[in-house]
Parts: structure tokens; C-alpha cells; sequence
């Protein structure tokens, strides 16, 4: 299973080792200085030069739009990982930054259960606690509406932490 960050890693590998050849006069040799599954040995998409998922491995999902293929797996993992880091976080510095940004994280996080392999039934109580959220926030995520409902929001992003933390083979 190749991961996105793996990939990315490896790419950057190849790029420093090229930018190393040239700086000290050599020119590595095609196949080599790609490294495994690069270049001659894999199939890179025209347009982002990502390696393309295949029928044949289905652990890799569509690619994300911004180009980057995603391992399905992760991507529950990635985004509870983005919401975990607003935990410490609070209305004390920027207000409206944190608000928007549990509310995107949130969003997200509900996006990726959605969609994950497993199914939604497998993450009964969040999407259901995020579906509660967005009833009561009628799409109107102005600063003000999140303000008004900042207990509800935060409460929600902290109910899901500790249901995820309860189902770790789910972000581990």
C-alpha cells in the first residue's frame, strides 16, 4: 500500500538527489536516480506526475482535487489528526479563526466516515452528532452564528474525540 505522504517523500528523495548530482557535476542516470516506483517503473499521471490508481489496487481512491491520490484508509486517520490539533485551541486568541476552523475540521472529518470503506454505519454517533450540528447551524456558518452556538460546536468536536479515541483501529 503506498501512502500520499509516501509518495511525496519519495519525490522529494528524487529531486534532492538530482539537485545534488547537479550541484556537483554528475548527472545520475535516469532509473536509478528515480528510485522504486518511479519514473520507468510506474505509471505517473500526465497532469501532477502522481502515481494513478489502478483497478488493481484498491486502496488507493480518486485523487483529491488538488491532484494527490489518496490511500481511503487514511484519510478518517488525516482528518480526526486535524481536528485533534484544535483541541488546546480557544476563543482566547482569534475567535473566529478557531470557530471556522472546528467547523471545517468537523465538516471534513464527516466527509471522510462518509466515504470511507468501511461505510457510514460504521461511524454511527459522529456523523450523526455532525448532522445534529449542521441542523442547528441552518448552513449559516457567518462568525456570529458560530459564536452562538460555540458550545454545540466545540461540544460536538470534543464528543467525537472521545468516540474516536474509544475506536482506535479507526485512526491508527
Amino acid at each position: 500500500m503506498t501512502s500520499t505522504s509516501s509518495v511525496r517523500r519519495v519525490a522529494l528523495l528524487a529531486a534532492a538527489l538530482a539537485a545534488l548530482a547537479v550541484s556537483c557535476g554528475t548527472t545520475p542516470e535516469p532509473d536509478r536516480a528515480a528510485g522504486p516506483g518511479t519514473a520507468t517503473t510506474a505509471s505517473a499521471s500526465a497532469t501532477t506526475g502522481a502515481p494513478e490508481a489502478t483497478a488493481a489496487d484498491p486502496t488507493t481512491a480518486p485523487a483529491e482535487p488538488d491532484g494527490t491520490p489518496t490511500t481511503t484508509g487514511e484519510k478518517v486517520r488525516d482528518a480526526f489528526a486535524t481536528l485533534q490539533a484544535t483541541l488546546n485551541d480557544s476563543c482566547a486568541a482569534d475567535c473566529s479563526y478557531f470557530l471556522n476552523r472546528v467547523h471545517r475540521e468537523l465538516q471534513e472529518l464527516d466527509a471522510a466516515m462518509k466515504a470511507d470503506p468501511k461505510g457510514p454505519g460504521h461511524f454511527p454517533e459522529p456523523i450523526q452528532k455532525i448532522a445534529e450540528l449542521n441542523k442547528t447551524l441552518a448552513g449559516d456558518t457567518s462568525f456570529e452564528n458560530l459564536k452562538k452556538h460555540e458550545k454545540l460546536l466545540v461540544g460536538t468536536r470534543d464528543f467525537i474525540n472521545t468516540w474516536m479515541q474509544g475506536h482506535p483501529d479507526d485512526y491508527r
